[in-house]
């Protein structure tokens, strides 16, 4: 039995040459390998390399669609918000104009008071009108509850507006003197010359009301002041109505005629005065 695993002895030479076979083996393998890695790597690498090309790019186009509508989406909340701050500042800076607007008429009010501070008076907010451009008839927010009374005279930017034809419990009604046929009867400031002026709303198109029966040797020119009378039967004394222009001679040679400029903006009244004193006539 010993003698059939009897040691087998290599020589050195023996050991140089399978080596030899092996390395040479392997290298034969290596070249090998090589020869068919590199084209398959090449064939792989054309069809590999262009699909990474391609989603490579699909990927930078999705990610940079993706953040642009992120940014989007952010300039949109961004312009909402600046949107919101707009329509406030705006509402703030019209709620500040009217408020000064409102303080301006109401120093313009306070003034008209002082101007005529010999008459009682108490203000009002006109809260209706007829249609159309003019206030010619209109409602205001104080009634009998406030003292008002029919014949009562009105006054807005320092002159005379109209009087009083209807009064309810709290609202009154105003007819102004631009009405047509509703007639005032004036006096020129300057020499005291009486006058009548007569409403028309065709005429206040051109900004004028009617001024008649001036007598026929009276010296008047354009801008002459006019006021109520002393002799009118409702209407209070020494209220402003308006300016005098172009008065000329009329057919009869008696009389002069030609047109006054209201005093007052019969197109944006807002607020009045209401004069509580009324004309005492003598029986």
């Amino acid at each position: 039995m010993w003698k059939r695993f009897r040691k087998i002895e290599i020589s050195s030479r023996q050991w140089i040459i399978v080596i030899t076979i092996v390395s040479l083996t392997l290298m034969a393998v290596s070249i090998f390998t090589d020869a068919i890695r590199n084209p398959i790597r090449q064939g792989v690498s054309v069809v590999v390399v262009p699909m990474q090309k391609g989603i490579n790019t699909i990927g930078t186009y999705v990610y940079s669609r993706v953040e642009m509508i992120a940014n989007l989406k952010n300039v949109t909340e961004e312009n909402k918000e600046l949107k919101e701050k707009v329509a406030q500042l705006t509402e703030e800076n019209s709620l500040l104009n009217q408020n000064q607007i409102e303080l301006q008429r109401l120093r313009e009010l306070y003034a008209l008071d002082d101007q005529y501070a010999s008459y009682e008076k108490t203000a009002a907010r006109v809260i209706a009108k007829e249609s159309g451009n003019w206030y010619y008839v209109f409602t205001i927010d104080k009634g009998s509850e406030d003292g008002l009374e029919v014949n009562m005279n009105v006054i807005a930017d320092g002159g005379l507006v109209g009087i009083i034809t209807e009064v309810g419990p709290n609202y009154a009604i105003v007819r102004s003197i631009i009405d047509d046929n509703n007639n005032v009867s004036g006096m020129l400031i300057n020499s005291g010359d009486t006058c009548t002026v007569e409403g028309s709303l065709s005429l206040m198109d051109d900004g004028y009301v009617y001024v008649k029966y001036l007598n026929s040797s009276v010296e008047v020119k354009d801008g002459d002041r006019v006021v109520t009378s002393n002799i009118s039967s409702k209407y209070v004394e020494g209220i402003l109505i308006g300016y005098i222009k172009d008065v000329t001679m009329d057919s009869n040679n008696l009389t002069k005629s030609g047109y006054l400029v209201p005093v007052v903006d019969f197109e944006h009244l807002q607020e009045v005065l209401i004069i509580l004193d009324q004309k005492e006539i003598e029986e």
